[in-house]
């Protein structure tokens, strides 16, 4: 029985210490192991919503800890009836306990990239006069995701001065945006 708890350590561990050296050394893609699912900057899926229990991490630590939980058992003089209950404790453990670490790990990845896409329907400000007609592109100042961003901007309205509120009502290009004068503003200040 000691051979097969010190398997099991040896074989969990071995696979724990391989992952670690594989990320340090940047071979691993960072080391996650649960499927990701990028919508605007949130992650879905298993990183925010459940354990991943299957992941190769978990159940590498699961099995390390219970050759080891097997193998001080053992060491108690009790013999197999102390090792098994205590290394399916121990494993478990590590199972659930890798399992929660890495699900809050990746929480907490975030790229913190503004999206573009998240323009749409924002109000903002004029920053440089947009030609009217789409002639040309002027710029606008925006707030996204708590973050003032200047986009390139166009219109089919007529001309709009600095100063002038805005509505964002498309997306045109990587870093340009359509708008319209802000309905919501009674009227706009005249260019110089």
């Amino acid at each position: 029985m000691q051979t097969f708890f010190l398997t099991c350590a040896l074989l969990g561990g071995g696979i724990l210490v391989a992952q670690m050296l594989l990320g340090v050394l940047g071979i691993a893609h960072g080391g996650h192991d649960a499927p990701h699912d990028f919508h605007g900057g949130h992650h879905g899926g298993n990183a925010s919503e459940g354990l991943n229990l299957l992941s190769i991490r978990a159940l590498s630590a699961g099995l390390g800890f219970f050759g080891v939980g097997g193998m001080a058992g053992l060491a108690t003089g009790l013999g197999f009836l102390a090792a098994l209950p205590l290394g399916l404790a121990l494993g478990l453990t590590a199972l659930v306990g890798t399992a929660m670490v890495t699900r809050a790990m990746l929480r907490l990845e975030d790229d913190g990239s503004v999206s573009i896409h998240g323009a749409v329907g924002a109000t903002g400000v004029v920053y440089l006069t947009i030609p009217g007609e789409r002639q040309g592109a002027g710029k606008v100042h925006l707030t996204l995701q708590n973050r003032t961003v200047e986009y390139q901007a166009v219109t089919s309205e007529r001309a709009l001065p600095t100063g002038a509120p805005i509505l964002v009502v498309d997306v045109v290009g990587p870093d340009t945006v359509d708008v319209v004068p802000d309905p919501t503003m009674k009227e706009l200040p005249h260019a110089v």
